[in-house]
């Protein structure tokens, strides 16, 4: 018996991401009585795997294989499946991203398992096997239970604590039987963001709304997210109407994040947009009408025009930098 955790790489690294999934299966490996076995896919150096020793990872088998450099679906599930029936899995972990959503219904179909989407904690209860997850676009929780002897869990981001539990991971390279038919799709050509952190990985985003007035105005979003180290988000009607690129749409139908801080400016709190920013530890909200509803789901509201609070912020991170 194991709990098995997929981990993804991105161009041979692992971040922050990885050693919450890493830390959250080892943590219910402990409460199963039993040890835990990372997946890695892709090309990342014996030094890189064994960073994964760090947050409780016994094994870690490494696949590797030149039509693996992007998400196949149908060769990444084939894989996965080998995995948990070599190492004997009773848990498997992913993230909560695009590429466990799109895995993990396939593997619970392919190996008959229950399936928890978007968990935020540790099993409750192992018998039956119990974890919360965030229902009704994050203004509820649920207690879901797995009956299935297999479970897949997929996790939300920045929901679970690192947990250093240093152990001297043995690396192990793993063939699956693959063949053509699990490659279907054909990757022509591909463009990557590079000089600005991805919504998926802040810690700080700084996003804003309709409230700007248009995109000629984002000069101090973008300076302040500079000065924060932070991403750059918008609520989706400005994304609609072009004044920002839909990558940074964040909402129900846009990205869904966690960041430790969370700036709404100018937005006005829709529930579709909260659905997307709800499980942010901190929400700071900035609008000038006292009854919109992002100061109820903010941690800290500041009632006044953006245009005008802004600059005092701006001021305000520069001094204290300067003081450090």
């Amino acid at each position: 018996m194991s709990v098995l955790v997929y981990t993804e790489n991105w161009e041979g690294k692992f971040k922050k991401m990885s050693f919450e999934l890493v830390s959250y299966a080892n943590q219910i490996a402990k409460m199963l009585n039993t040890n835990t076995i990372v997946l890695s896919i892709g090309k990342v150096s014996n030094e890189e795997l064994q960073s994964l020793g760090k947050f409780g990872a016994s094994k870690i088998l490494n696949v590797q294989d030149d039509r693996l450099n992007y998400l196949e679906n149908k060769a990444f599930t084939s894989i996965i499946t080998q995995t948990v029936e070599k190492v004997d899995t009773q848990v498997i972990v992913l993230s909560n991203n695009f590429s466990g959503k799109a895995l993990a219904p396939r593997l619970s179909a392919r190996l008959k398992a229950g399936f928890i989407s978007g968990a935020t904690s540790l099993p409750s209860n192992i018998d039956p096997f119990t974890v919360k997850k965030k229902v009704f676009s994050g203004n509820a929780f649920s207690n879901v239970i797995i009956k299935t002897p297999k479970k897949i869990i997929t996790l939300f981001q920045n929901s679970f604590q690192i947990i250093e539990d240093n152990k001297e991971a043995v690396i192990e390279n793993f063939t699956p039987e693959l063949n053509d038919s699990d490659f279907k799709t054909i990757l022509k050509s591909s463009q990557k963001f590079s000089g600005k952190i991805l919504l998926t990985d802040a810690e700080i985003v700084v996003s804003a709304g309709r409230g700007m007035k248009g995109p000629e105005n984002w000069k101090p979003i973008e300076e302040l997210a500079d000065l924060l180290g932070a991403a750059t988000a918008c609520s989706r009607p400005v994304s609609d109407e072009g004044w920002r690129p839909h990558t940074e749409h964040v909402g129900q139908t846009g990205k869904v994040i966690a960041p430790n801080l969370y700036f709404a400016v100018g937005i006005s709190g829709a529930i579709q947009h909260l659905a997307g920013v709800s499980s942010s530890k901190y929400i700071v909200a900035i609008n000038k009408d006292p009854d919109a509803p992002i100061f109820s789901a903010a941690d800290y509201g500041i009632i006044g025009d953006a245009f005008k609070v802004l600059p005092d912020i701006i001021n305000a991170v520069k001094d204290l930098k300067s003081s450090n």
